[in-house]
């Protein structure tokens, strides 16, 4: 039925009637953070209210435009159930919704989503986007011609565009500081930025045309004839761990007791991560150009490390228990271990260690050098309590909620630190099939996060921020080497080298000097470290 006791609104009412309701309940998070950096006293307090107006402006031009073509309830409540979805995800966990985060939730699996629907996620949609949008269709619209209603949205967009000038004029000072030293209090603008987000996002795609031939990097690449030993190396790429819970790293808990055991192993203590996010960082330590000149897009049709060293000669395996591999092993052999049909570790999940299961086999079957990719689930939230077994669950209590608000820090932080537990077992397993194949390889392992985790510091939680706005623990991650008796890896140089500052751009050049491949001008500038000359 009909709300027959509201008076016949015009679309320009109800469009100023949305979006003033979007900024009173979408925008805490962004007011928030606006009030941190202009608090709230006679000399701002006039801007900051002006701010809210100017937001609101903006909001009735971003819905009136599409109205024009597009029936006006629709689109207004698109943007109802778009601000209730990004509202809930900034507010909770700090989250910025920008282009990086969309090609995120584009790329994610139903797993990752399960993880991150909760009750709570429901009733704030419910009560913030599913009753609103009831309402906006029962609410009684006056009528006009089609043209007349042209002329109205035209009349919109101008009204609020001159209520947007008359707030830059009159806080001029104000909105310059605004729009050049903090420019990035506009990411949490909600639904806006958003929405910008996913305009960038599809017009970069658009404006791609993707090479119709694969851009080849080394084609001249090759292993020397005068090396005759075989190479054995596998390379785990974990998710979401931080090098500071790393117990190998000075952490004081003790998450790695397995790998401080260790012999021959290498922790690098200041490397950093080339995104916030799985879908950027993992293409990117494989890329030939790193974080600077990375581009998704053009990496789709780039060659990487793991093409160079096929081409080369060398045996490739990629082994996944996350989402995918975000296009790097397209071109190498793939098997997926998300499935108790393959992975024969599974209870609640299936785990990492179920993807050494035939490894043996595999490495026994490969006539030369072989490279083992293993893809982990590690630690990637918010469900950390999912992501180990039960027997390891050794600090407690425990967070056993993907609601993180219904955990304290604390409980939060250990389940996030039993997960990393869960880690140095499955990485001791890996040492443990290496040195099974140290009397005919030379044998090494790399293991490196595709990137950290905000754990409730400064209010934020999980990862995937803009990259000048992340925090040093959603980029700082830790990268181990092992290597086995017999390797010809200069371990002095992997010592010396430890506390140098690198990133994931060291991935490419290390995998290229592990596997002494040649090519005729790249000398693995980032390499960890360096491999004794066949002389020596």
């Amino acid at each position: 039925m009909k709300l027959t006791n509201w008076r016949n609104l015009s679309r320009t009412g109800l469009l100023v009637l949305v979006a003033t309701y979007l900024v009173a309940t979408g925008n805490f998070t962004f007011f928030s953070k606006v009030a941190g950096t202009y608090p709230w006293d006679a000399g701002n307090a006039a801007f900051l209210l002006s701010v809210g107006l100017l937001h609101g402006a903006l909001l009735v031009v971003l819905m009136a435009a599409p109205g024009a073509v597009l029936p006006v309830r629709g689109v207004a409540s698109v943007f109802i159930l778009l601000a209730a979805v990004s509202g809930y995800f900034s507010d909770h966990f700090g989250t910025v919704i920008d282009t990086v985060m969309i090609q995120n939730i584009i790329e994610t699996n139903s797993a990752e989503v399960t993880d991150l629907l909760n009750l709570k996620f429901l009733l704030r949609m419910f009560a913030l986007g599913v009753l609103p949008v009831i309402v906006v269709w029962h609410l009684p619209l006056q009528h006009a011609a089609y043209f007349r209603e042209l002329c109205y949205r035209a009349q919109n967009i101008g009204g609020a565009l001159v209520i947007m000038t008359l707030c830059l004029l009159s806080f001029g000072n104000q909105y310059a500081s605004f729009f050049r030293e903090h420019k990035l209090l506009r990411y949490y603008a909600n639904p806006s930025y958003p929405i910008y987000s996913m305009g960038k996002y599809l017009s970069h795609l658009a404006a791609e045309a993707p090479p119709t031939e694969l851009v080849r990097i080394f084609p001249e690449a090759a292993i020397p004839t005068t090396d005759t030993e075989r190479e054995l190396t596998i390379m785990v790429v974990g998710e979401t761990a931080r090098r500071d819970r790393f117990s190998l790293n000075g952490y004081v808990r003790e998450t790695t007791p397995r790998l401080a055991k260790e012999t021959n192993l290498f922790s690098f203590t200041s490397i950093s991560s080339c995104g916030t996010s799985t879908a950027i960082s993992v293409p990117c330590m494989f890329a030939l150009h790193g974080r600077k000149g990375f581009d998704v897009e053009a990496a789709r049709h780039t060659e990487n490390i793991l093409d160079v060293l096929t081409r080369a000669g060398v045996s490739v395996l990629w082994r996944d228990n996350n989402s995918d591999s975000k296009g790097v092993a397209t071109r190498v052999q793939y098997e997926d271990f998300r499935s108790p049909d393959v992975n024969p570790k599974c209870d609640t999940e299936c785990r990492d260690i179920g993807m050494l299961h035939g490894l043996q086999a595999y490495i026994d079957s490969q006539p030369g050098d072989v490279l083992i990719v293993l893809h982990q689930m590690g630690n990637h939230g918010p469900a950390y309590f999912r992501r180990y077994p039960q027997a390891f669950e050794r600090f407690t209590p425990a967070c056993q909620s993907a609601e993180l608000s219904t955990c304290t820090d604390e409980e939060i932080g250990n389940a996030y630190d039993n997960a990393i537990l869960y880690t140095d077992y499955f990485l001791s397993e890996v040492i443990a099939l290496l040195k099974a194949n140290t009397r005919d390889f030379e044998t090494s392992m790399l293991y490196v996060s595709d990137h950290g985790e905000s754990l409730g510091e400064n209010g934020l939680y999980l990862h995937g921020m803009p990259y000048p706005l992340a925090p040093q623990q959603q980029i700082d991650v830790p990268l181990i080497v092992w290597v086995g008796s017999a390797s010809d890896v200069d371990q002095t140089s992997a010592l010396m080298r430890m506390d140098d500052v690198n990133s994931h751009d060291a991935v490419f050049d290390t995998l290229l000097s592990t596997f002494e491949v040649e090519t005729a001008a790249h000398s693995s500038p980032q390499a960890l470290y360096t491999v004794r000359e066949l002389d020596e």
